[in-house]
Parts: C-alpha cells; structure tokens; sequence
C-alpha cells in the first residue's frame, strides 16, 4: 500500500489536469469543446472521481494504523532562509480529503443537470476543477507558506465562481465583495505567519508550537506578542470561514450558481478556515487569550447567522446564513479546545449542508418554470409552498437535512453539535449558553424554510398575477417590488397576503410580462436524475454518518486526535473503540450527563420546530399579527443587524468620499503645483529671450540704463 503514499500528491493534481484541458480547449478549440460539452463534464468528473478514490485508499489506511507521511523538498533557498514544499498524509489530511472530494464529486454530477443549458457549462466545469484542485493543495500543505499559496488559489477560484454570470451586475459586486473581503483577513495571516517565522525560524505547524513553548518557557519572548501573532493568523478563517466581523461577503456569494454555493458552503471557501484552525491547534491551545478570542467570535457569530436567518425570504440566503452560525458552532468548538468536536461537525455540516444547498438548486430549477429564469423571483420563498407535491425526491431530502442540522437524532448533525455543546459546556457555562440558545433558533428557522417552500398550496401563480395587477397600473416599479406589493402581510411585518386571488389583466404589457424569463408552465416540477441522484447520495451520510461519533463509542475522536494519542501504539482505532464500547457495557459510561445534555439539546430544538409550525406549517397563525413590540426586532434581524449597511457607510461610502477628496487635492492642489511651475517657466523664458538676444548694443543700453537707474537712486538717497 505504500504506493497510494508515494503518489499522494497526484490527489490535487488529477482534477487540475482536468482543469487545464478544459480551459486549453476553450482558449483553442472552442467551437469543438463547445459542442462535444459532454465530454468536457466526464473529464471533470472522472478527474475528481479517481482523486476521491485515493482519498478513500488513504483513509483507510490510515484508519488501519498507518504513520503521518511526510515528503518535502526544498524548493527556494537562500543562505540559513530555506521554504520547502511537498505533501503531507495525516488523520487530519485524510479524513479531509475524502470529505472535499466526495462532496465536490456529487457537485460536478448535480452541475450537469443544473447548467445544462447554460451557454457557459465548459468554463463552469473548469472553475469547478480548479476550484476542488486547490482546495485539495491546501488539504494536504505541510507547511504554512504551502497553504498560504492555495489558500489564495482558493480565494481566486471563489471569485471566478461568485461573478461566474458576471453580465449580471449583483453577481459581479457579489464577486468583487467577497474578494475584499477576504483581502482583509488574508493580509492578517500574512502578517501572522511572518510574525510567527520570525520568532521561531520555521513555517512547519509542530515546530512552530514547540519553539514557542520553549521560548515562554524560558522568557525568550512576550506572551503578548505570540498572542497578538495567533490573533493575526485568525484573521485568515475569520474571513474563509465568514466569521464576525468578516462574514458579510458570503451571503452575497450566493449570486453564482447554486453548485458553487454548496461546494463553497460545504466543503471548500469555508471549510478552509477551520481546516487552518485545527493545522494550528498545537501552536493555538498554547496561547489562553487567542483561544479565548476564537471561542466568544465563534459563539457570536453563531447567534447573529441564526438570528439574521430567521426573516430571510431567498432560501439560498436563509441557508447562507446558517452556514455562518454553523461555522461559529465548529470555531467557538476550536476555541474551547473542541479539536475533535469541530472536526466532527465540519464532516457531517459538510454533506448535509451540501444536500440541503443541493435542493435549493432543484427547488430553483423547478421554480424557473412557472416564473421564469429571475434569481430574484425563483428564490424566494413567498412565491413556493406546496412543493412536496412536485417536487417528492427533493422535499424528502431536504427534510432530512434540515433534521440533521436541528439535531434531531439519531441524524448526523444531532452528534455532532451535541459533542460541540458538551465541550464547551466543560470550558465556559456562558458560551454554552449562547449555542444552546442558538441551536433552538436554528430548528426554528430551518422548518421555517421548509414549511414555506414545501408545505401549503403553491403561492407562485397567485404572485405572478400580482405582478400584473401591478403592471396593469402602469406603476414604474421593478419586478420584485410590484410581485410583493399588497396589503396585509402574510408572512411577517411588510410581507404580502396572497390569499386573494386577483384576476388576469387584459393590458398587452401585463401579457408580455407573465411570459418573460422562459416562464412555460403553471406548475414546478422534479429535476432530472442527474440532480436528485447526488441529493439521495448525500442523505446517507447526513443520516448515518453521525453514528462514527457517539459519545459510547467515538471511532471519530479516536481517529482524528493529535497522534499524541494511543492510536499509534494500538496500531488501529478499532481496538480503542472496543475498549470504549466494552466499558459501556460494563456500566462505565456515565448515561446521566450523556442524557441530560443531549435531551436539553433537543428539547430547545423541539420548541423551535414547534413554534415554526405553529407559525407556517398551514398558516394557523399570521405572522402579521405580530405585537408591534416585536416588529423593530424582525426589521433589525430583516436588514441584518444593519451591518451591511453600517460598512456600507463608513467603508465604501468613506472610501469613496476620501478618493473623492484625494482627487480635488491631486487635480488642484498636485496638479496645481506642477501647472504653476510650467507656467512660470513659460513667462520666465518669454521675457528672458528678450534679455539674451546676444546684440552688444542692447546689452549696453541694459547696462547704461542700469547705471543711470543707480544714479537717480544714489541722488534720492541723498
């Protein structure tokens, strides 16, 4: 088996291959690539299927006892400075491996279906190649300088991606937001890497932690000073990973194609800033006051994504936002040294939440239907509802997802963020606390989705024919104000009530209207096999994957611990988790602790699931009848804490005003200087060339009128 180690590195390389292919032949032979497509998306597909084969070979090699393999060479030098690139096979790289190509294998099949007639389906396969190639780079870098290099290839291929259908201006400023974004925290972790080369000599992660320990050991170096270093790196996830205050890129980046939003979501773009944390954990759990920070950002962006949520009407950006809270979940997990417990939930988030964005996709194809190829109309959810009927395959799925992500057992996620709640609660009250509180709102919100888009009757014609009541009016408003114009609102404060059904209009514009977008039928309907085939694939984990980490018999924390462990020396986990089950059945494991923690976890997400289907599950209660007491608080989550529009402001508004400022100062004040400089070079040399004629008589009638003006001044003075 040694072989599958040796041609490790070929794991990043076999969808990049498939990548340059595709882009020479758009570059060279495009009227040939263009029209044999098909064989475009089996090479892309092929490319990442063989890599998430060896991934598997690597994994359960490495779940059989396998040591770390490491291989460098050096690739640039000079004098003692020496960076070395190479590859390296670990629990951690493993298990992570299989997690993004799985993921991105099930994408690139659902991406067949759902770009099959999009003029750009080559160039989307190639991003998408790309893309998993330098995800997986940055999955298997042994070094901090490796990562650096394909955590920006990553931040590059998001980009591409986000602004794919960039003749659409959202997607393009979406595109351009995310990439300032994480401009921000990556210039950060440049910082903090170089800090922390400078105090240890070595970008390697284990070196870096023991060099530091001995360092504060021996008073080498300031404690605040390797803090402020740690803090600098946890600038690069806070921006990956959509964390507070950098979060606001990555409900935005849902404008690109909704394959791209589950690959970003689920296993790539975010995944990348956990993946980082738990790389540094050893240099990490040293430092208490980084540790510390890291756990109340993750604890607090878990409560703003849920809240944020809970009023979001497109269903792409209700689960963006619980992607955000997720994410905190696994950071504030790292922060109260969870390292087991976050790598967990960043597994089994990752295929449920890939499942549920997935179905988003097939809700939107179907969608586009009835109301045409509109993002903003196919997206909402206040044109659904009833959809279960339509759509069986991916309302069953989703429903599944959205029990995982309740943890509602014995679903995945219920293991998951049970074993994140149970450590934190070891570590700080409080902060369990926060994620107690926001594991109830996340039930609410999540069957808040899922009753609006699939339960009820189908609200997507009665809209369309307010839309055009609307335009029948001739009232100049755009297609998303006058769809959801009306008069009592049906779904919270300003939504509209759709339970009167307006008659069609006989205005030609209204007519011209309901037809637009390649709107052709008065239902939605089910997506092809290539598209419910990757949601039924990725329900299987999101239910069963979940059981490799119960608390009676963890084969996942026994796995992915630090190789401090036992693990080496039993050669296996599987005799570890003998033991542990054989301590079970002796009676060892505390049932007690195990039940109350998991059954308060569940009780809060009960009573969210309860509230949700009060609320929309058959509209028993309207939520227009809300108190007014409470309508500021569904304005202030609605507009997202206002924290857009608070950075829009003071960053790009300021921005804007200061460039606006440096302009009147370069064009009159700059500019000025130099123009006042040529003119007086200008005049000077115009009266000059009268003074040097180079006529002897001139200069003698200078030099006599010179003396008789110093006469006449010597005579005044006396």
């Amino acid at each position: 088996m040694e072989f599958i180690y040796t041609y490790a590195w070929l794991i990043p390389v076999y969808p990049l291959v498939a990548a340059f292919l595709l882009g020479l032949g758009i570059l060279m032979f495009n009227a040939w690539t263009r029209a044999n497509r098909s064989l475009a998306a089996f090479l892309s597909v092929f490319a990442t299927g063989t890599a998430m084969v060896h991934a598997f070979a690597l994994l359960v090699s490495q779940v059989q006892g396998h040591e770390t393999v490491l291989r460098t060479i050096t690739w640039a030098q000079a004098g003692s400075f020496s960076v070395d690139m190479g590859f390296v096979v670990d629990h951690l790289s493993a298990m992570m491996l299989v997690v993004v190509t799985t993921v991105a294998f099930l994408v690139q099949i659902y991406s067949d279906g759902y770009m099959a007639h999009d003029p750009g389906y080559v160039r989307f396969y190639a991003y998408l190649s790309l893309f998993s190639s330098s995800m997986l780079g940055l999955v298997v870098s042994p070094n901090l300088v490796q990562i650096y290099i394909f955590w920006e290839l990553v931040g590059m291929c998001s980009y591409l991606l986000i602004g794919f259908w960039h003749d659409r201006q959202a997607a393009a400023e979406a595109a351009q937001k995310a990439f300032v974004v994480n401009r921000v925290g990556d210039f950060g972790l440049l910082l903090g890497i170089l800090g922390f080369y400078w105090i240890s000599g070595t970008f390697a992660f284990d070196e870096i932690g023991r060099n530091l320990q001995e360092m504060l050991a021996s008073g080498a170096v300031s404690s605040s000073l390797i803090a402020l270093f740690a803090v600098l790196v946890f600038l690069g996830p806070v921006a990956k990973s959509a964390q507070f205050p950098l979060h606001v890129w990555l409900p935005d980046a849902m404008e690109g194609p909704t394959p791209i939003s589950a690959l970003i979501h689920a296993a790539t773009m975010v995944a990348a800033g956990v993946f980082l944390l738990a790389r540094m954990f050893p240099v990490l759990e040293g430092i208490p006051v980084a540790m510390d920070i890291i756990a109340w950002t993750g604890a607090g962006t878990a409560f703003l994504g849920a809240t944020i949520a809970i009023t979001q009407n497109d269903i792409k950006k209700g689960l963006a936002y619980s992607t955000i809270s997720q994410l905190g979940y696994m950071v504030m997990a790292m922060g109260c040294g969870g390292y087991g417990a976050g790598l967990f939930h960043l597994m089994t988030h990752a295929y449920f939440k890939a499942m549920l964005f997935l179905c988003s996709g097939s809700v939107i194809h179907g969608m586009e239907a009835v109301v045409g190829h509109d993002p903003v109309l196919a997206q909402d959810m206040r044109l659904m509802g009833g959809l279960r009927k339509y759509m069986p395959v991916t309302a069953i799925t989703f429903l599944i997802g959205t029990l995982a992500i309740c943890g509602i057992p014995p679903f995945a996620g219920f293991w998951s963020k049970d074993e994140i709640l149970g450590a934190v609660f070891e570590r700080n009250p409080a902060l369990w606390g926060v994620g107690f509180l926001t594991a109830g709102i996340t039930a609410f919100y999540m069957f808040r989705i899922y009753f609006l888009t699939f339960e009820g009757e189908f609200r997507g014609t009665n809209l369309r024919l307010r839309q055009e009541v609307a335009i029948s009016q001739g009232r100049p408003v755009p297609a998303f104000a006058y769809v959801f114009a009306g008069k009592q609102p049906a779904f919270g404060p300003g939504a509209m009530n759709i339970q009167e059904k307006p008659q069609p209009s006989s205005h030609p514009e209204a007519h011209e209207n309901l037809h637009d977008g390649d709107a052709h039928a008065s239902e939605p309907h089910e997506s092809p096999w290539s598209m419910t085939f990757p949601l039924l694939a990725l329900a299987v984990p999101s239910v069963l994957i979940g059981l490799v980490g119960t608390p009676f018999a963890n084969f996942f924390e026994a796995f992915i611990h630090p190789p401090t462990e036992s693990v080496a020396e039993a050669g296996s986990i599987l005799p570890l988790v003998a033991a542990e089950w054989q301590e079970v059945l002796a009676g060892h494991f505390d049932w007690a602790e195990f039940l109350i923690m998991a059954g308060s976890s569940v009780g809060i997400g009960l009573i969210g699931i309860t509230l949700a289907s009060l609320i929309y599950w058959q509209k028993r209660i309207d939520p227009g009848t809300f108190p007014q007491s409470l309508q500021p608080l569904y304005y202030f989550s609605l507009n997202k804490w206002y924290i857009d529009d608070l950075y829009e402001r003071v960053f790009v508004q300021g921005t804007r005003f200061v460039a606006r400022e440096a302009l009147e100062v370069d064009s009159r004040i700059v500019d000025g200087v130099v123009n006042l400089t040529g003119l007086v070079t200008m005049v000077s040399g115009e009266v000059m060339k009268y003074l040097e004629s180079g006529k002897a008589q001139f200069y003698a009638l200078i030099i006599f009128a010179a003396v008789v003006v110093m006469v006449v001044a010597s005579g005044v003075g006396f």
